[in-house]
Parts: C-alpha cells; sequence; structure tokens
C-alpha cells in the first residue's frame, strides 16, 4: 500500500484511492458564485468543460491544481452589449474581452447584426475565438435587406418579409431582436413596425434590446416607446447603455430610472446595461438630422451641395447642440477617421483649429458635414454627468455591457470601454468609491445577464453549469485604458476559463480559442 501511495505522488494527475478525478482544480479561493450570495471559501473542480464539484474537495485529484490564493473565483463575465462582427474574425484571441474577465459576448445589438445568422454562427463554430458569442437579429440590418435606406414606412407586403427574416433568424439561434433606432435606415420606422418584428421575436421567445430613439432631451419619450414595445409584444425588453447625455438633461437619471422602476412594478420585464463612463461612443453622423441619410450616401452628397439644404441641415446641428447647452463641438473627439488619421484624438474644435476655422459652433458644424461627407467617423462624444453614471449603476437589473468591438491594438483612439469596462466596476465602483458590493458587481456581471438572454448553462459557479470561470484579486483588479492612451489591457485576472480550457494563466493570454457560438431558445437543431 506505501508503495502504491508513493507511486500516487509521484504520478501527477494520477487518481488516488478514494480520489475523484478532474482536468482542473481550483483551491483555496473565495467563491462568488454570480446568484448574489456572499462568498465562502472553497474549491472547483472541472472535468470535460464542465463544474462538476464546488465546496472543500480534499478528495479529488488533477493533473492541472490552480492555487487561488484567497483570491476570488467567479463565473466568468457575460458582456450583453457588444458589436463584435467582422472583428472577431480577424482577432479571435479577443484579447480585450478576456483580460477584462469576459467569456460570453452578446452580439448584433443597436440594430446592427450579421445579415445572415446561420453562417455567421458556422462561422464562429469554425473559428473558436476566445469567448463566447450569441448574437440579437438587428432591426436595421433587416430594415436594409428589405427597404434599403428608405425614408417611409413599410408596405403590409415589406413588413411580412421583415417580420419573416425575423423568424429565420431566431430559428437559426438568435436570442432577440435589436434596434438602433437613431441610426439609418432604423431611425426612419415607426413604434408600430417595431412591435411587428418584436412580436416575432417573443414568439420564439427572445428579447428586445433597444438602443432607443433618443438619449438626451427626449429620452422619457424613447425610453417610455421602448417600454410600450415590450408591453404590445409581450416580450422582455432590455434598454441598451442606459444613460442621460446633455449638459441641460443632467441630474434628470432619476426620472428616467423610474420609468424602468415603475414597469417592473406593474410586471413587465425591463431591465437596463450600462458602461460606467461619462462618455458613450458612436459615429459622427449622429450630428446630422436623419432625412440628410435618406436614400443612401449619394442622396446625401446631393444634400450637402445643395446650399438650401446644407444650410437647413446645418441650421438642425446648432439647435441640437443648443438644446445639449453645449457651447460648441469640443465635446466631440475623433476616434477614428479614416479619411485623415491625424485627426484621431483630436476635438472638432482642435480640428478646426488646425484647419484654420474659427472655433465657433456654425464653423464646426460646417467641418463636421464635410467630414462626414469624406465617409464619417467614429466618435467619443463627452456628454454625461458623473452623478448620473453613480445613480444609474445603483439600479439592482443593471448589468454590465462594453459597447465594444474587438479593436485591433494600437489603431485609432477608441472608447477605453473597450479594454476596461468590468475591471473599472471592480476597481474603481466596488473597491474605491463602494457604489456597490462585489457581489452584486458579479451578480449582474454573470446570472443576471445569463437569465435575461437565455444562456441556461451560464452564469453560475453551480454543479453542472459550463466552466466558464474567473480568478481575479479583488484587492488589485484594475482598468488602465483611458481616453488619451485606450490600448491598454486590464489588470488583476490571473486565470481565465472558457469551457473548461484555460485562456488566461498567471495574467497572461495562453492563446487558447475554446469558445462557442451560444443560441437563443428557438435554435432549430439539425437532424
Amino acid at each position: 500500500m506505501r508503495k502504491l501511495l508513493i507511486a500516487c505522488m509521484l504520478l501527477a494527475g494520477t487518481t488516488c484511492l478514494g480520489q475523484n478525478a478532474c482536468d482542473i482544480l481550483i483551491k483555496n479561493g473565495r467563491i462568488i458564485d454570480g446568484a448574489g450570495n456572499s462568498w465562502f471559501y472553497g474549491d472547483v473542480a472541472v472535468k470535460n468543460g464542465k463544474i462538476i464539484a464546488i465546496g472543500k474537495l480534499a478528495d479529488y485529484a488533477a493533473p492541472k491544481i490552480i492555487d487561488a490564493n484567497k483570491m476570488i473565483i467567479a463565473p466568468g463575465f457575460i458582456d450583453v452589449h457588444g458589436h463584435v462582427e467582422g472583428a472577431i474574425f480577424q482577432w479571435p484571441t479577443a484579447d480585450n474581452y478576456i483580460y477584462d474577465g469576459v467569456t460570453t459576448v452578446i452580439t448584433g445589438n443597436c440594430g446592427g447584426s450579421s445579415s445572415n445568422l446561420q453562417n455567421f454562427f458556422h462561422r464562429i463554430d469554425s473559428l473558436h475565438p476566445s469567448i463566447n458569442i450569441a448574437s440579437l437579429v438587428g432591426h436595421n440590418t433587416i430594415r436594409d435587406q428589405v427597404m434599403h435606406h428608405d425614408n417611409r414606412l413599410p408596405t403590409s407586403t415589406e413588413q411580412q418579409q421583415m417580420e419573416s427574416l425575423v423568424e429565420t433568424a431566431m430559428k437559426d439561434g438568435a436570442v432577440g431582436l435589436s434596434t438602433g433606432l437613431i441610426y439609418i435606415p432604423g431611425t426612419f420606422a415607426n413604434t408600430e413596425e417595431v412591435v411587428g418584428l418584436a412580436k416575432m421575436a417573443s414568439r420564439y421567445n427572445g428579447v428586445y434590446a433597444s438602443h432607443i430613439r433618443n438619449e438626451e432631451s427626449q429620452a422619457v419619450e424613447a425610453i417610455t416607446e421602448a417600454i410600450k414595445i415590450g408591453k404590445a409584444a409581450n416580450i422582455p425588453v432590455e434598454i441598451s447603455h442606459f444613460k442621460i447625455g446633455g449638459k441641460a438633461n443632467w441630474g434628470t437619471s432619476n426620472v428616467t430610472l423610474g420609468l424602468v422602476q415603475q414597469a417592473r412594478l406593474e410586471g413587465w420585464d425591463v431591465t437596463i446595461d450600462q458602461y460606467p463612463y461619462t462618455a458613450s461612443s458612436t459615429n459622427l453622423g449622429v450630428r446630422l438630422p436623419d432625412w440628410a441619410f435618406a436614400g443612401g450616401n449619394d442622396s446625401l452628397k446631393i444634400r450637402l451641395h445643395d446650399p438650401v439644404v446644407r444650410t437647413q441641415i446645418k441650421k438642425e446641428m446648432l439647435q441640437q447642440l443648443q438644446q445639449y447647452k453645449f457651447k460648441n463641438y469640443s465635446y466631440c473627439v475623433v476616434a477614428s477617421y479614416p479619411a485623415d488619421s491625424s485627426y484621431n484624438g483630436k476635438s472638432i474644435t482642435d480640428i478646426n483649429k488646425l484647419m484654420g476655422r474659427r472655433s465657433k459652433a456654425p464653423q464646426e458644424a460646417e467641418t463636421i458635414m464635410d467630414m462626414v461627407e469624406k465617409g464619417g467617423a467614429q466618435m467619443v462624444y463627452h456628454s454625461m454627468n458623473e452623478d448620473d453614471v453613480k445613480y444609474i449603476m445603483k439600479y439592482p437589473f443593471c448589468m454590465s455591457g462594453a459597447d465594444a468591438g474587438v479593436p485591433v491594438p494600437g489603431k485609432g483612439m477608441p472608447h477605453p470601454r473597450g479594454y476596461g469596462t468590468n475591471a473599472r466596476v471592480l476597481g474603481r465602483y466596488v473597491r474605491e468609491e463602494k457604489v456597490i458590493t462585489l457581489e452584486e458587481a458579479i451578480r449582474r456581471m454573470t446570472s443576471l445577464a445569463a437569465q435575461k438572454f437565455q444562456l441556461k448553462d451560464r452564469g453560475l459557479l453551480k454543479e453542472g453549469m459550463a466552466a466558464d470561470i474567473v480568478i481575479f484579486d479583488d484587492k488589485t483588479v484594475s482598468d488602465h485604458a483611458t481616453f488619451e492612451q485606450p490600448h491598454q489591457y486590464s489588470t488583476g485576472f490571473y486565470y481565465v476559463l472558457v469551457n473548461g480550457q484555460l485562456v488566461v494563466e498567471n495574467g497572461k493570454h495562453t492563446g487558447v480559442r475554446s469558445g462557442i457560438p451560444l443560441y437563443g431558445p428557438a435554435k432549430v437543431q439539425p437532424n
């Protein structure tokens, strides 16, 4: 017997008498299970991509043992608001997400998704990125397929065609429908059009996720519309990147959030997500009135070269600026301008100075129109207030969403949220400012997100669940990406497992790509 025991000790990973075998054994950690419960000391055993045991696991053996050394062991984070189409195929290791503790991303937000989700999921399945990916089907994508950029309501035939495309996408595995009612061509749709599509998504047990029609002076009306769509279609609602923008609106998050709270009190499943920054990011074209884009880019250029029409566009741009109570466009900073990369990182006011134009709103509006005509730019808009960010974060049905893709390191000046969203919540708002507790933050990043998007085997540390696991030091976890230097990964995540495989070990990406496509509840399985 003694010889047998010695042999067992010499052979790493060999299961000895009375021991259970697993692939990876995580020991001595503070387990936060994702359900909102307080942490407890324990171990986690992983085998064949699943969690097989949790607790004091003295009778388990594995070829790979990780000493968590009192760090936090938690479910892998689920980012509910991503835009990884295209980018994930260029950068499949998804380092920005992985180093931020994210193991699953919901993409297809803001009305924009792959136009063929069946093919998209097949490509993900073949690619095996480092993260799991689920997708919504985008209203803008569908409307563009059927109606292009026409500024009109659909015919009954076109409405049926769009609803049929939603049905196909849901059967292909979409988790729901998304809208981007600030973007072309979705902005041309009325509420009834969206209700029709949402009803189809509801039939297949999906979610309605919306970048609402206005996040500034008309946010109340826009939130009311989103809730109305949810009620009419009998579908759960997720309001994307919940915020209040424009100086004139600062301090009114209690009003906008109150609408969500009231809807929940009335029994409607309405939740929100947020990125923890006071700046947003979207394209430069949103500074122009929607009607200017009707008919596509050729029509836009014609309008911009018509002096009368250009004057009207400029008038409406300045009216919008006045509503926000900004004196000029200095709050608008270029993230990426393909026509001239030297503009990256500069505000519209800075660019005007370089061009020898006055730093006044009318002249800056001219610069914006010129840049939009040359292909436009991705922008960062410093238009929010820290107090509103904190107030919204305190709401228990608020999840984390970076609203990001997979950036190419060093390229452009993207919003830092693409690198540091979760670490920023955990480091700044949990550890330093104590806006919410650690257990609560993790609940929102894990089980709340999984519940909302019906990812049934994710979001909890529980026997039988997929082994998406993060191990991090809650005392040092930090974001490092800034607006001035955005291409910096978060630190403090020492181990990340995706489907039971180590993607981060000792704080370094291993290159492992064990992610898979995750499907909605209506996915039609092949015979």
